[in-house]
C-alpha cells in the first residue's frame, strides 16, 4: 500500500493508490436527529453522520430533492486500503497537494480506508497534483457486497403417528 520510493515527482514519502469512483455525490445537511430519507439511495459512498446540531449524509446526487440544501456534485476518491490504523499521516499526504491547488474538499474514514470527496469541476486538478506527489489514480473496480445468506424459515418435520 505505501511505499517510500520516489518517481522521480517533487515529494518523497509515502505514496497511495486513489480509486476514483464513477457516481455524482451529493454532501447534504439535514436537521439535527433527522431520519434518513426514503429518497436517498446507496452508491459506492453512501454515509450517515449526526451530530448534536446537524445530520449530514453522503449520496448520490440524482437522490436529493431540488429544495434540499446540499454541496455537489463531487467524485469519491478511496485510499486503497485497508489501512493499517497504526499507519499516521495518509490524509496528511493526500490532502497537502489539493491544499496547494486551492482544491476544497470533504473527506471521511471508514474502519479500513479513507475517502476524499472532491468537486467533479476539480477531478483533473486533483489527479495531477497527486500524480506529482508519486501517488497513482485509477477508476475503481466494481465490487460486488457479499451474498447474504437466506433467511428463509425451515421447513416443519412431518410428525405423524
Amino acid at each position: 500500500m505505501t511505499s517510500t520510493e520516489t518517481t522521480g515527482t517533487e515529494a518523497t514519502g509515502p505514496s497511495f493508490t486513489l480509486q476514483q469512483f464513477p457516481e455524482k455525490l451529493a454532501v447534504v445537511r439535514l436537521a439535527p436527529g433527522a431520519e434518513v430519507p426514503t429518497w436517498a439511495e446507496s452508491s459506492s459512498l453512501f454515509s450517515i453522520t449526526a451530530t448534536a446540531t446537524e445530520t449530514s449524509l453522503i449520496c448520490a446526487t440524482r437522490s436529493v430533492p431540488t429544495k434540499v440544501p446540499c454541496q455537489k456534485p463531487f467524485t469519491a476518491f478511496a485510499v486503497k486500503g485497508p489501512i493499517d490504523p497504526e499507519e499516521y499521516g495518509v490524509l496528511a499526504a493526500l490532502l497537502a497537494p489539493l491544499a496547494e491547488e486551492k482544491i476544497s474538499v470533504f473527506s471521511l474514514s471508514t474502519f479500513d480506508t479513507d475517502w476524499i470527496l472532491v468537486p467533479m469541476q476539480r477531478v483533473d486538478d486533483a489527479t495531477q497534483a497527486w500524480r506529482r506527489r508519486g501517488h497513482t489514480v485509477a477508476a475503481a473496480v466494481p465490487v460486488k457486497p457479499p451474498r447474504q445468506p437466506s433467511k428463509a424459515p425451515k421447513p416443519k418435520k412431518d410428525h405423524k403417528k
